[in-house]
């Protein structure tokens, strides 16, 4: 098993990396003192893993009141109404301020059942289960909670931080392809953005990632992980180099609101929108054609799109990029490469060629 801290002062938490580590969570010593535990997972997730989690959890105490709220799969239910289920349950049993709440899902469970703890009784503890490769090499790290609203993804929310995170690679044998696919864009975009060797190091081993051999799944994990609490460390509320994550983000976010959210998979817009960014990176004079050519392969390697939605045009862009947490006075902020794994926050790009890159990646 492999374990880090993510360090945050009063809100650092350990990482738990390793095989088989849900049957074992009774093992783990993070557990506060807390009698009530409510563990927030979704219609797919819960056949195959809400027993082994539960159980697990009764051998650590077996007076401890647990409850589970089972909520629908999918990014179009990352709403106000479903997350209204989290709350009625917390306040169905009783749940008081020292209660604990256990993310058991993707990324679009823990967003939830984070943005929930946040805001229950003004903060209640949760810990993160990740049960996606999305979730595992990002979304569960870092503290950012919340719902999307049907004129942006994301945009009502809280920074607020786990008490652990505990990744068992076991849980990716159950996860479709697309799915693993989606994750690996984020995976990708680490090497990107600061990290050229692990750039380098996913390219040559592409094939054993797709075949999900462990020790690869482990090395990718643990690294992006390490790349995302680092920057986390020095910009927990993305005042500044936080930003840089959100490469392909924001032209992402855009395809997710524009299509219906659900319909792209958020890694897949990912994908996208890295390959519209890394486009505009290369008319400005940055990437050369050797670089872009790479980043394009090593997306379609992971079996991931490159190109936008055919009924998307600049506009659509435009309109829906305005309505998106990295727009600063007005201004887009776009995240954008100066070379493999070095990159940029840019604020004053022009519409011309944001359009021109745009129309490039066009289906």
């Amino acid at each position: 098993m492999k374990s880090f801290i993510v360090d945050l002062a009063e809100r650092s938490y350990p990482i738990y990396i390793g095989k088989g580590l849900l049957d074992c969570l009774h093992e783990f010593d993070i557990w506060l003192a807390t009698t009530q535990v409510l563990i927030v997972t979704n219609t797919t997730i819960a056949p195959i893993y809400l027993d082994r989690v539960t159980e697990a959890m009764k051998l650590l105490n077996g007076d401890m009141q647990i409850h589970a709220v089972i909520l629908p799969d999918g990014e179009q239910y990352k709403n106000w109404v479903t997350l209204n289920l989290i709350y009625d349950a917390l306040l169905h049993y009783k749940y008081e301020r020292g209660c604990l709440l256990i993310a058991l899902g993707g990324g679009v469970v823990g967003d939830m059942a984070g943005f929930a703890a946040a805001t229950y009784q003004r903060g209640v503890s949760f810990i993160q289960i990740p049960t996606t490769l999305l979730s595992q090499v990002d979304s569960s790290v870092g503290g950012k909670t919340g719902i999307n609203h049907p004129m942006g993804k994301n945009m009502i929310g809280a920074f607020y931080q786990p008490k652990s995170v505990i990744i068992d690679i076991n849980t990716l044998a159950t996860l479709p392809d697309r799915e693993f696919s989606a994750g690996l864009a984020e995976v990708i975009k680490y090497g990107l953005i600061n990290d050229t060797d692990f750039f380098c190091w996913i390219e040559r081993n592409m094939q054993a990632l797709l075949l999900r051999q462990p020790d690869a799944l482990i090395y990718i994990i643990e690294r992006s992980c390490l790349n995302k609490s680092l920057i986390v460390s020095s910009d927990e509320r993305e005042a500044g180099k936080r930003a840089l994550l959100n490469l392909g983000h924001t032209f992402g976010h855009a395809i997710e609101s524009h299509q219906g959210y659900g319909k792209w998979l958020h890694g897949e817009a990912v994908a996208a929108g890295i390959m519209v960014a890394s486009r505009l990176s290369h008319q400005l004079g940055w990437l050369n054609a050797e670089q872009l050519l790479r980043i394009r392969n090593l997306l379609e390697c992971a079996r991931l799109p490159v190109l936008i939605p055919h009924d998307m045009n600049p506009m659509d862009f435009y309109e829906k990029m305005q309505v998106d947490k990295k727009v600063v006075n007005g201004k887009i902020r776009y995240i954008l490469l100066k070379n493999i794994g070095e990159a940029t926050i840019e604020n004053n790009i022009s519409r011309d060629d944001v359009i021109t890159a745009i129309n490039h990646c066009c289906l």
